[in-house]
């Protein structure tokens, strides 16, 4: 994947667009904007895979290249809510254990509500299955992806 630009189409399962950016071949953003900008293509390999998904197709994206550029510690938190399976959910205190962080000591706490909260690339990195923490994917479309995927 060679490819560079912001791709995004509506999602009538979600009720809004589900947009992603590339860049160097890797996904940097994966968001859910208001409206499909009028700048935005529709054909990318990636986001055809994540309406598939939408469509309930089951898919860990695990070998899709994303470009998490997120302080070294959260990048472990991340690569943490990365091994929670598909259908299944955790919570912080689970992330922060599985990313060899102190559940008890409010620092490492804190860095794991920040790097869910700072997650670049929803759904690639499933920050929905992470029940007790606000993430970056919207409450309302964190509920519908739980939801498919049960």
């Amino acid at each position: 994947m060679e490819d560079a630009g912001i791709y995004s189409r509506e999602s009538t399962v979600l009720g809004r667009p589900l947009q992603i950016a590339v860049a160097s071949g890797q996904v940097i953003d994966v968001s859910f904007p208001d409206r499909v900008p009028d700048d935005a293509e529709s054909d990318h390999e990636i986001l055809a895979r994540l309406f598939a998904y939408l469509d309930g197709e089951r898919d860990d994206f695990a070998e899709v290249e994303v470009a998490i550029t997120v302080p070294t510690d959260q990048r472990a938190v991340l690569k943490a809510v990365c091994q929670i399976p598909y259908g299944e959910t955790g919570t912080a205190r689970q992330v922060a254990m599985m990313a060899n962080l102190d559940p008890d000591d409010e620092d490492d706490a804190q860095t794991v509500r920040s790097a869910i909260r700072a997650n670049p690339v929803p759904i690639l990195v499933p920050d929905h299955r992470v029940e007790d923490v606000p993430g970056a994917t919207p409450d309302d479309v964190a509920a519908t992806l739980r939801d498919l995927e049960r």
